[in-house]
């Protein structure tokens, strides 16, 4: 992780699942700029998975960044580039495309999180998880405002409609978390396909107890069993934990 002396490691996987016939979801695992990234293309529409795509290809050419705000600048006018791209495919196509995007950017000790849609950031710390990012969805909407309950929002007939996405207006709304890096931080990244079928408190558990990539190969075939009904893409990064001698090796660290 850039200029931190915390060693890391990371992976991601990304599968088609068990229904759909296209994977309309990317990611990006680029561990040197300091960047991992989940996008899921907008089910239901044409060529979801072209804005995905435009998401990554654009966040991929982020390079080195000179410091924390640098990259921050940096991922917000690649993203808006994508934006833009997608808007003019909408327009050429005569469709309406989009992708959801959830991101983590590490730099100088610090984390940011950002996201538009309902594509999750969580953060496993001192052996609790918690859903740093907050989902875009008109579900969410409504537990907000008390109009229903958690249970009924499991089973709510429009849960999966989003209120923001890349691609679909001119002005992007990104929501943002950001706090301070610390030994044995684990965050992971995924699409709404991982937490239709697996519990955050299966995450954890699968986090905790594996390396990145046997955690996502984990918790990917845990959603195949069940029946895996979208996409999946999940990023997992670990953050070595000098109190217990993890120290994964930065070199290993995979896409």
């Amino acid at each position: 992780m850039n200029n931190v002396a915390l060693p890391f490691e990371s992976f991601g996987v990304s599968h088609r699942g068990c229904v759909r016939e296209l994977n309309e979801d990317s990611y990006l695992v680029e561990p040197e700029t300091g960047l991992w990234v989940v996008a899921d293309g907008m089910g239901g529409h044409d060529a979801g998975e072209v804005a995905s795509a435009s998401i990554v290809d654009h966040l991929a050419t982020i390079g080195i960044a000179s410091s924390a705000p640098d990259l921050r600048a940096r991922f917000e006018d690649r993203l808006s580039r994508a934006n833009a791209e997608i808007r003019r495919i909408s327009e050429s196509r005569g469709v309406t495309i989009g992708s959801t995007v959830a991101a983590l950017l590490a730099m100088e000790g610090r984390f940011a999180c950002l996201w538009a849609g309902d594509s999750r950031v969580y953060l496993i710390r001192n052996a609790s998880i918690s859903q740093i990012s907050k989902d875009h969805t008109e579900v969410q909407e409504l537990l907000d405002k008390g109009m229903i309950s958690a249970a009924e929002a499991l089973t709510w007939p429009r849960r999966n409609v989003i209120t923001h996405a890349v691609g679909v207006s001119d002005e992007i709304v990104i929501d943002f978390q950001q706090g301070e890096i610390m030994p044995g931080d684990i965050f992971v990244l995924s699409t709404d396909g991982l937490t239709a079928h697996v519990t955050d408190a299966e995450i954890e558990a699968a986090a905790v107890s594996a390396t990145p990539q046997a955690a996502c190969e984990n918790l990917l075939q845990t959603v195949l069993a069940r029946g895996g009904t979208d996409n999946v893409t999940i990023v997992l990064v670990k953050i070595g934990d000098g109190r217990n001698g993890a120290h994964p090796d930065p070199s290993r660290a995979e896409s």
